[in-house]
């Protein structure tokens, strides 16, 4: 995103303050159900096994808001399904949009705690950035969400909800995936994902759905700080692009930056790097590095690096 690009408020609550948790709506929320699960709700109640598939129609490929707007369903079916479940969206509290078509949200969940989700077009593609985690427990010394404390983990539906606003408000529901904007998914906001890994898991597994949402694994890319044991897990599971927050080439200035590499070193984070089962010449690992003034900047720091990711 080009760094001069400056951002215009497009909506805002009155009151930003953060309000006390609403009352919570009993009812189950539809968004984050994988195919099995809405399988079994329709089966509760005594529908036939067709129903599931309407319902994931609708949610996923239509992005239906209301159940009156399932018109291929009986007007029995949408009163059961409104009176049963619901089809709530994080609330918006903030959404600006920079000069440039970047859109960024910040949204607040059913418990009142918030995240932020943004989107960042290219001239040939568009990025929507998910968080995985309120808060994040790595600390990294130069990253904002490192100096809050891990609040919780995101349900599936809590990182699935976030495309879907980001869809409502591109208006890219109905639109042919070859004129959609946003085309990819950068598992890269707030948290460390593989600190989340099942439910990032499963959220991931709903938006690459070919009946739903239809994100193509390779244009997903899930960034970690280094969980090495996840590393080859994710790639067997999901097999989606692998990001890799390196920041550092030297283990005493990593552990600095990143205090997760006292954990998992420097070499033990390239060997599962290079050894991740979806890495080729056709989809490369990307490393993450954040240049900081005085710090890891200098020309020997560039060459180790250029060693160092020679593999």
């Amino acid at each position: 995103m080009n760094t001069a690009a400056s951002f215009r408020l497009a909506h805002a609550e009155s009151n930003t303050a953060k309000p006390p948790a609403a009352e919570h709506d009993v009812r189950p929320n539809l968004i984050g159900m994988t195919r099995e699960q809405m399988a079994a709700e329709m089966a509760d109640l005594g529908m036939p096994a067709f129903r599931a598939g309407q319902l994931w129609h609708w949610v996923y490929f239509q992005g239906a808001r209301d159940f009156d707007h399932m018109t291929t369903l009986s007007k029995d079916f949408r009163a059961l399904l409104a009176e049963r479940y619901s089809l709530e969206r994080p609330k918006i509290v903030e959404h600006q949009i920079s000069n440039d078509g970047a859109h960024k949200w910040l949204l607040r969940l059913a418990d009142g705690n918030e995240v932020e989700t943004v989107f960042i077009p290219e001239s040939d593609r568009g990025a929507l950035c998910l968080s995985s985690q309120v808060g994040c427990t790595l600390k990294c010394t130069f990253c904002y969400t490192g100096t809050q404390a891990l609040v919780r983990n995101l349900t599936p539906g809590e990182m699935v909800a976030q495309l879907m606003v980001a869809r409502d408000a591109l208006n890219e529901w109905a639109a042919p995936g070859e004129e959609r904007r946003l085309t990819n998914i950068v598992v890269m906001g707030m948290g460390e994902p593989f600190y989340n890994y099942d439910n990032v898991a499963a959220a991931l597994k709903i938006l690459m759905d070919h009946e739903g949402i239809s994100i193509s694994k390779r244009r997903i890319t899930l960034s970690t700080a280094g969980v090495v044991p996840l590393i080859a897990r994710c790639g067997v599971d999901l097999g989606v692009n692998l990001a890799v927050s390196l920041h550092a080439v030297r283990d005493e200035l990593r552990n600095e930056l990143v205090p997760l590499n006292r954990k998992y070193p420097l070499a033990q984070l390239l060997e599962a790097a290079w050894a991740y089962p979806t890495a080729s010449n056709a989809r490369r690992i990307t490393f993450e590095y954040v240049m900081l003034r005085g710090v890891n900047d200098s020309p020997t720091d560039a060459r180790e690096l250029a060693r160092l990711l020679a593999g």
